[in-house]
Protein backbone atom coordinates (compact mmCIF):
# COMPACT_ATOMS: atom_id res chain seq x y z
CA UNK A 1 0.00 0.00 0.00
CA UNK A 2 2.86 2.35 1.11
CA UNK A 3 4.26 1.58 -2.48
CA UNK A 4 0.93 2.43 -4.31
CA UNK A 5 1.00 6.03 -2.81
CA UNK A 6 4.87 7.18 -3.21
CA UNK A 7 3.63 6.08 -6.87
CA UNK A 8 0.89 8.51 -7.04
CA UNK A 9 2.84 11.04 -5.18
CA UNK A 10 5.52 10.49 -8.01
CA UNK A 11 2.93 11.14 -10.79
CA UNK A 12 1.67 14.27 -9.18
CA UNK A 13 4.55 15.46 -8.90
CA UNK A 14 5.96 14.31 -12.42
CA UNK A 15 2.54 16.12 -13.78
CA UNK A 16 2.92 19.25 -11.42
CA UNK A 17 6.58 20.03 -12.34
CA UNK A 18 5.79 19.38 -16.41
CA UNK A 19 3.24 22.49 -15.79
CA UNK A 20 5.45 24.78 -13.85
CA UNK A 21 5.71 28.11 -15.43
CA UNK A 22 8.66 30.41 -15.89
CA UNK A 23 8.26 33.92 -14.63
CA UNK A 24 9.28 36.70 -16.86
CA UNK A 25 8.84 40.02 -15.08
CA UNK A 26 7.93 43.13 -16.44
CA UNK A 27 11.74 44.71 -15.62
CA UNK A 28 13.55 41.74 -16.87
CA UNK A 29 16.20 42.53 -19.52
CA UNK A 30 15.62 39.31 -21.61
CA UNK A 31 12.48 41.68 -22.40
CA UNK A 32 13.09 44.01 -25.65
CA UNK A 33 10.41 47.15 -25.58
CA UNK A 34 10.27 49.92 -28.31
CA UNK A 35 7.86 53.38 -28.21
CA UNK A 36 7.95 55.45 -24.75
CA UNK A 37 7.14 53.07 -21.83
CA UNK A 38 7.38 54.36 -18.74
CA UNK A 39 8.59 51.95 -15.85
CA UNK A 40 6.30 52.20 -13.11
CA UNK A 41 6.98 50.63 -9.14
CA UNK A 42 5.10 47.28 -10.24
CA UNK A 43 4.77 47.29 -13.99
CA UNK A 44 5.40 49.10 -17.30
CA UNK A 45 3.11 51.56 -18.78
CA UNK A 46 2.32 51.37 -22.35
CA UNK A 47 0.21 54.18 -24.19
CA UNK A 48 1.11 55.19 -26.94
CA UNK A 49 0.84 53.93 -30.55
CA UNK A 50 3.28 51.04 -31.75
CA UNK A 51 4.66 50.97 -28.22
CA UNK A 52 5.57 46.53 -28.57
CA UNK A 53 7.23 44.21 -25.86
CA UNK A 54 9.13 41.34 -27.75
CA UNK A 55 10.89 38.47 -25.72
CA UNK A 56 12.62 34.91 -27.55
CA UNK A 57 11.98 31.96 -25.25
CA UNK A 58 12.18 28.43 -25.69
CA UNK A 59 9.08 26.59 -25.57
CA UNK A 60 5.47 26.19 -26.45
CA UNK A 61 2.95 28.68 -25.20
CA UNK A 62 3.40 31.88 -23.35
CA UNK A 63 0.34 33.53 -21.41
CA UNK A 64 0.76 37.01 -20.00
CA UNK A 65 -0.54 39.50 -17.15
CA UNK A 66 -1.73 42.80 -18.02
CA UNK A 67 -4.21 45.48 -16.83
CA UNK A 68 -6.06 48.14 -19.32
CA UNK A 69 -7.24 51.63 -18.07
CA UNK A 70 -10.55 51.64 -19.85
CA UNK A 71 -10.66 48.11 -21.89
CA UNK A 72 -10.37 50.03 -25.13
CA UNK A 73 -7.11 48.73 -26.26
CA UNK A 74 -5.84 46.46 -28.71
CA UNK A 75 -2.86 44.37 -29.23
CA UNK A 76 -1.86 42.32 -31.96
CA UNK A 77 0.04 38.93 -31.12
CA UNK A 78 3.06 38.37 -33.37
CA UNK A 79 4.49 34.64 -33.08
CA UNK A 80 7.29 34.09 -35.18
CA UNK A 81 6.40 37.23 -36.67
CA UNK A 82 2.84 36.30 -37.85
CA UNK A 83 0.25 38.26 -36.40
CA UNK A 84 -1.94 35.27 -34.95
CA UNK A 85 -4.42 36.99 -32.95
CA UNK A 86 -5.94 40.25 -31.17
CA UNK A 87 -6.12 40.89 -27.66
CA UNK A 88 -8.07 43.12 -26.04
CA UNK A 89 -7.58 43.34 -22.01
CA UNK A 90 -9.71 43.71 -19.81
CA UNK A 91 -9.87 46.47 -17.39
CA UNK A 92 -9.06 44.10 -13.91
CA UNK A 93 -5.80 43.00 -13.82
CA UNK A 94 -5.98 39.20 -15.14
CA UNK A 95 -3.70 36.40 -17.19
CA UNK A 96 -4.24 35.82 -20.61
CA UNK A 97 -3.10 33.04 -22.94
CA UNK A 98 -1.16 34.57 -25.82
CA UNK A 99 -0.20 31.36 -27.92
CA UNK A 100 -0.21 27.64 -26.74
CA UNK A 101 0.83 24.25 -28.52
CA UNK A 102 3.66 25.81 -30.37
CA UNK A 103 5.91 23.39 -31.76
CA UNK A 104 9.39 22.45 -29.61
CA UNK A 105 12.07 25.00 -30.07
CA UNK A 106 12.80 28.81 -30.56
CA UNK A 107 10.18 31.24 -30.86
CA UNK A 108 9.41 34.65 -30.45
CA UNK A 109 6.65 36.72 -29.20
CA UNK A 110 5.16 40.57 -29.33
CA UNK A 111 2.59 42.12 -28.13
CA UNK A 112 1.99 45.43 -30.64
CA UNK A 113 0.16 48.19 -29.21
CA UNK A 114 -2.72 49.30 -32.00
CA UNK A 115 -4.40 51.94 -30.18
CA UNK A 116 -3.05 55.27 -29.35
CA UNK A 117 -3.21 56.88 -26.10
CA UNK A 118 -6.47 58.74 -25.87
CA UNK A 119 -7.83 54.80 -25.36
CA UNK A 120 -5.63 54.62 -22.14
CA UNK A 121 -2.94 52.96 -20.41
CA UNK A 122 -1.94 49.23 -20.25
CA UNK A 123 0.20 47.88 -17.70
CA UNK A 124 2.26 44.75 -18.05
CA UNK A 125 3.66 42.56 -15.39
CA UNK A 126 4.64 39.69 -16.77
CA UNK A 127 5.02 37.04 -19.14
CA UNK A 128 4.81 33.26 -17.93
CA UNK A 129 6.08 30.64 -19.91
CA UNK A 130 4.37 27.35 -20.21
CA UNK A 131 5.86 23.77 -19.20
CA UNK A 132 9.06 24.73 -18.22
CA UNK A 133 9.74 27.09 -21.20
CA UNK A 134 12.92 28.98 -21.22
CA UNK A 135 13.50 32.66 -22.19
CA UNK A 136 16.61 33.73 -24.11
CA UNK A 137 18.20 36.34 -24.80
CA UNK A 138 16.38 39.38 -25.72
CA UNK A 139 15.93 40.28 -29.00
CA UNK A 140 18.65 42.62 -30.83
CA UNK A 141 18.50 46.54 -31.20
CA UNK A 142 17.79 46.89 -34.97
CA UNK A 143 20.43 49.17 -36.32
CA UNK A 144 17.91 51.66 -37.57
CA UNK A 145 15.77 54.01 -35.51
CA UNK A 146 12.81 56.25 -36.88
CA UNK A 147 10.33 58.41 -35.35
CA UNK A 148 7.16 59.57 -36.10
CA UNK A 149 5.28 62.66 -35.20
CA UNK A 150 2.15 62.60 -36.57
CA UNK A 151 -1.81 62.68 -35.89
CA UNK A 152 -4.78 60.32 -36.94
CA UNK A 153 -3.31 59.16 -39.78
CA UNK A 154 0.01 57.82 -38.32
CA UNK A 155 -1.82 56.64 -35.76
CA UNK A 156 -4.32 54.63 -38.39
CA UNK A 157 -7.31 55.97 -36.97
CA UNK A 158 -10.14 54.05 -38.76
CA UNK A 159 -8.06 52.07 -41.04
CA UNK A 160 -10.11 49.18 -40.69
CA UNK A 161 -13.28 50.36 -41.14
CA UNK A 162 -14.68 48.76 -44.45
CA UNK A 163 -17.81 50.17 -44.15
CA UNK A 164 -16.77 53.68 -44.89
CA UNK A 165 -18.56 54.98 -41.73
CA UNK A 166 -14.69 56.48 -40.71
CA UNK A 167 -15.38 55.05 -37.00
CA UNK A 168 -12.17 56.31 -34.89
CA UNK A 169 -13.06 53.88 -32.20
CA UNK A 170 -10.63 51.19 -30.95
CA UNK A 171 -11.81 48.03 -33.13
CA UNK A 172 -10.91 50.17 -35.97
CA UNK A 173 -7.49 51.56 -35.33
CA UNK A 174 -5.00 49.30 -36.20
CA UNK A 175 -1.80 51.56 -35.90
CA UNK A 176 0.30 47.81 -36.98
CA UNK A 177 -0.84 48.68 -40.94
CA UNK A 178 -0.50 52.89 -40.51
CA UNK A 179 1.89 54.42 -43.15
CA UNK A 180 4.36 54.74 -40.26
CA UNK A 181 4.71 51.12 -39.06
CA UNK A 182 4.66 49.86 -42.58
CA UNK A 183 7.27 52.09 -43.27
CA UNK A 184 9.17 50.79 -39.83
CA UNK A 185 8.89 47.34 -40.73
CA UNK A 186 10.45 47.94 -44.63
CA UNK A 187 13.49 49.26 -43.29
CA UNK A 188 13.52 46.82 -40.34
CA UNK A 189 14.13 49.70 -38.13
CA UNK A 190 13.41 50.41 -34.64
CA UNK A 191 9.94 52.33 -34.51
CA UNK A 192 8.39 55.38 -32.32
CA UNK A 193 5.67 56.98 -32.68
CA UNK A 194 4.77 59.96 -31.08
CA UNK A 195 1.28 60.52 -32.82
CA UNK A 196 -2.21 61.45 -31.74
CA UNK A 197 -5.67 62.01 -33.45
CA UNK A 198 -6.81 65.34 -34.07
CA UNK A 199 -3.54 67.13 -33.23
CA UNK A 200 -1.74 70.23 -35.08
CA UNK A 201 0.99 72.43 -34.79
CA UNK A 202 -1.54 75.70 -34.11
CA UNK A 203 -4.27 74.18 -33.42
CA UNK A 204 -6.53 71.01 -32.32
CA UNK A 205 -9.56 69.22 -32.05
CA UNK A 206 -8.80 69.26 -28.21
CA UNK A 207 -6.66 71.73 -25.68
CA UNK A 208 -2.74 70.46 -27.01
CA UNK A 209 -0.95 70.78 -29.69
CA UNK A 210 2.09 69.02 -30.64
CA UNK A 211 4.93 71.13 -29.48
CA UNK A 212 3.09 70.84 -25.91
CA UNK A 213 3.18 66.94 -26.39
CA UNK A 214 6.32 65.93 -28.27
CA UNK A 215 8.51 65.86 -25.33
CA UNK A 216 6.23 64.18 -22.85
CA UNK A 217 6.93 60.29 -21.69
CA UNK A 218 2.87 60.24 -20.72
CA UNK A 219 1.19 62.39 -22.76
CA UNK A 220 -1.86 63.31 -20.59
CA UNK A 221 0.66 64.79 -17.66
CA UNK A 222 2.60 67.95 -18.69
CA UNK A 223 5.18 67.09 -15.82
CA UNK A 224 6.02 63.73 -17.14
CA UNK A 225 9.13 64.54 -19.46
CA UNK A 226 10.52 61.99 -21.82
CA UNK A 227 14.24 61.38 -21.62
CA UNK A 228 15.25 61.71 -25.92
CA UNK A 229 18.96 60.13 -24.50
CA UNK A 230 16.92 56.75 -24.62
CA UNK A 231 16.29 56.62 -28.27
CA UNK A 232 18.20 58.37 -30.85
CA UNK A 233 16.53 58.03 -34.52
CA UNK A 234 18.43 58.22 -37.81
CA UNK A 235 14.95 59.57 -39.45
CA UNK A 236 12.24 61.90 -38.09
CA UNK A 237 9.33 62.19 -40.12
CA UNK A 238 6.94 64.60 -39.69
CA UNK A 239 2.96 64.69 -40.83
CA UNK A 240 1.16 67.51 -39.88
CA UNK A 241 -1.06 70.93 -40.39
CA UNK A 242 -4.05 68.23 -41.78
CA UNK A 243 -5.93 69.59 -38.82
CA UNK A 244 -4.69 72.98 -38.65
CA UNK A 245 -6.01 73.32 -42.46
CA UNK A 246 -9.58 72.72 -41.31
CA UNK A 247 -9.76 74.38 -37.35
CA UNK A 248 -7.86 77.92 -38.95
CA UNK A 249 -11.49 78.38 -41.09
CA UNK A 250 -13.39 77.44 -38.19
CA UNK A 251 -14.03 80.44 -36.45
CA UNK A 252 -16.42 79.48 -34.09
CA UNK A 253 -14.70 76.38 -32.79
CA UNK A 254 -13.76 76.31 -29.66
CA UNK A 255 -10.17 75.65 -30.08
CA UNK A 256 -9.75 78.24 -32.63
CA UNK A 257 -11.22 80.80 -30.07
CA UNK A 258 -9.28 79.66 -27.08
CA UNK A 259 -6.22 79.99 -29.50
CA UNK A 260 -6.64 82.50 -31.67
CA UNK A 261 -9.67 84.83 -29.97
CA UNK A 262 -11.34 86.43 -33.19
CA UNK A 263 -8.74 86.95 -35.36
CA UNK A 264 -7.49 84.07 -37.58
CA UNK A 265 -3.49 83.17 -37.87
CA UNK A 266 -1.76 84.88 -40.39
CA UNK A 267 0.51 83.04 -42.96
CA UNK A 268 3.73 84.18 -41.39
CA UNK A 269 2.44 82.81 -37.76
CA UNK A 270 1.74 79.44 -39.36
CA UNK A 271 5.18 79.56 -41.10
CA UNK A 272 6.76 79.97 -38.41
CA UNK A 273 5.34 77.90 -35.37
CA UNK A 274 6.23 74.99 -38.41
CA UNK A 275 9.67 76.32 -38.41
CA UNK A 276 10.14 76.53 -34.52
CA UNK A 277 8.65 72.71 -34.07
CA UNK A 278 11.44 71.71 -36.60
CA UNK A 279 13.69 73.67 -34.58
CA UNK A 280 12.72 71.26 -31.27
CA UNK A 281 13.14 68.49 -32.81
CA UNK A 282 16.48 69.60 -34.35
CA UNK A 283 17.68 70.56 -31.12
CA UNK A 284 16.88 67.25 -29.70
CA UNK A 285 18.42 65.48 -32.21
CA UNK A 286 21.12 66.88 -33.67
CA UNK A 287 22.01 64.63 -36.32
CA UNK A 288 19.26 63.12 -37.86
CA UNK A 289 17.03 62.84 -41.22
CA UNK A 290 14.37 65.29 -40.64
CA UNK A 291 11.14 64.78 -43.44
CA UNK A 292 8.58 66.91 -43.76
CA UNK A 293 5.71 65.41 -45.10
CA UNK A 294 1.66 65.92 -45.88
CA UNK A 295 -0.52 64.19 -46.86
CA UNK A 296 -2.61 61.92 -48.13
CA UNK A 297 -5.77 63.89 -47.00
CA UNK A 298 -7.34 67.09 -48.50
CA UNK A 299 -4.68 69.43 -47.22
CA UNK A 300 -2.66 67.66 -49.89
CA UNK A 301 -5.67 68.45 -52.50
CA UNK A 302 -4.66 70.84 -55.86
CA UNK A 303 -5.17 74.44 -54.61
CA UNK A 304 -4.16 73.99 -50.65
CA UNK A 305 -2.11 76.13 -49.24
CA UNK A 306 -0.37 74.24 -46.84
CA UNK A 307 2.44 71.92 -48.61
CA UNK A 308 3.68 75.71 -49.62
CA UNK A 309 3.80 76.72 -45.89
CA UNK A 310 6.12 73.65 -45.12
CA UNK A 311 8.18 74.01 -47.97
CA UNK A 312 8.81 77.93 -46.95
CA UNK A 313 9.37 77.17 -43.04
CA UNK A 314 12.40 74.28 -44.15
CA UNK A 315 13.89 76.67 -46.48
CA UNK A 316 14.06 79.32 -44.32
CA UNK A 317 16.26 76.48 -41.96
CA UNK A 318 19.11 76.80 -43.96
CA UNK A 319 19.64 73.01 -43.02
CA UNK A 320 20.55 70.33 -45.33
CA UNK A 321 19.40 67.75 -43.77
CA UNK A 322 15.45 68.72 -43.25
CA UNK A 323 13.33 67.60 -46.12
CA UNK A 324 9.96 68.30 -47.43
CA UNK A 325 8.03 65.93 -49.78
CA UNK A 326 4.14 65.76 -50.33
CA UNK A 327 1.42 62.79 -50.66
CA UNK A 328 -0.98 63.03 -52.86
CA UNK A 329 -4.67 63.91 -51.78
CA UNK A 330 -6.02 60.61 -52.06
CA UNK A 331 -9.34 61.64 -53.32
CA UNK A 332 -11.90 59.73 -51.17
CA UNK A 333 -13.97 59.90 -48.39
CA UNK A 334 -12.80 59.63 -44.71
CA UNK A 335 -9.35 58.68 -43.44
CA UNK A 336 -6.87 56.84 -44.97
CA UNK A 337 -7.86 52.73 -45.53
CA UNK A 338 -5.48 49.82 -44.80
CA UNK A 339 -4.83 49.98 -48.82
CA UNK A 340 -4.29 53.53 -48.71
CA UNK A 341 -2.02 53.55 -45.99
CA UNK A 342 -0.15 50.74 -47.80
CA UNK A 343 -0.08 53.44 -50.53
CA UNK A 344 1.35 56.19 -48.10
CA UNK A 345 3.81 54.00 -47.68
CA UNK A 346 5.03 52.82 -50.53
CA UNK A 347 5.06 56.83 -51.85
CA UNK A 348 6.90 57.69 -48.50
CA UNK A 349 9.42 54.61 -49.16
CA UNK A 350 10.42 55.74 -52.88
CA UNK A 351 10.94 59.27 -51.44
CA UNK A 352 13.46 57.64 -48.60
CA UNK A 353 15.30 55.41 -51.24
CA UNK A 354 15.94 58.17 -53.57
CA UNK A 355 16.57 61.13 -51.62
CA UNK A 356 18.18 60.36 -47.83
CA UNK A 357 20.98 58.05 -47.00
CA UNK A 358 20.77 57.11 -43.34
Amino acid sequence: MRFKYLIIIYFFLTAFSCKAQTIINYNDNHIHYMGRIAMRDDAAELSWSASSIKINFEGTGVSVVLKDERADNNYNVIVDGKVISVLHPENGKKEYELVAGLPKGKHSLELFKRTEWAMGKTWFYQFELENKGKILAAPATKKRKIEFFGNSISCGYADEDTTGQDRGTSAYENGYISYAALTARHYNAELHNTSKSGIGVTVSWFPMVMPEMYDRLDATDPNSKWDFSKYTPDLVVINLFQNDAWIVNLHDNEQFKARFGNTPPTTDFIINAYANFVKNIRAKYPKAHILCILGSMDATKAGSPWPGYIDKAVAGLNDKNVYTHFIPYKNTNGHPSAKEQQAMANDLITYIDKNIAW
